[in-house]
């Protein structure tokens, strides 16, 4: 009785092992040399008799695969579209850090912003490593921020410091 419980036992785990993966899988049958295509006409060509014409072929349009929902407009009215690309270009050929004006410094916990402002009256908000115009963010002190300009063709490198309108 014991002996037929072990044969039991032994035969469901080759059963599992199997099942597993627990033996290489047979090889494959080795492939039989492939033979270039015969040249031959197409069916619908093979099927045209002396004396007709060749049916033309005609492409069909792919059905869309989800139907394109109304997308909304923005409706501007008389305000500025936030989703065109910001024009940084004035007339001087572009906005420059010396054009600009500190408005305010803001103080958290966790981090120092700066507040500027450009002569057309947009706003910038910058932490140190931020670009602006022509220059990057580089520390913002009490009152002032420095800024380092990137050289310009015959001239060095400078730093910009910009100062907080005293009141």
């Amino acid at each position: 009785m014991k002996s037929s419980i072990a044969l039991v036992t032994l035969g469901g785990i080759c059963a599992a092992l199997t099942a597993c993966g627990g033996s290489p899988p047979a090889p494959a049958p080795p492939a039989e040399p492939t033979k270039p295509p015969a040249a031959s006409a197409p069916a619908s060509v093979a099927s045209v008799r002396p004396g007709q014409s060749a049916p033309t072929a005609q492409l069909v349009p792919p059905a869309p695969a989800v139907p394109v929902a109304d997308v909304p407009k923005y409706v501007d009215k008389g305000r500025k579209d936030p989703f065109n690309e910001v024009q940084l270009t004035s007339s001087s050929g572009g906005l420059t850090v010396a054009t600009t004006k500190l408005t305010g410094i803001v103080r958290g916990p966790r981090s120092v912003l700066a507040l500027l402002e450009t002569p057309d009256g947009i706003g910038y908000i910058l932490k140190p490593g931020d670009t602006l115009g022509d220059g990057r963010l580089m520390e913002i002190g009490a009152d002032n921020v420095v800024f380092a300009v990137g050289p310009k063709p015959g001239t060095p490198a400078s730093r910009v410091v910009l100062r907080l309108a005293a009141n």
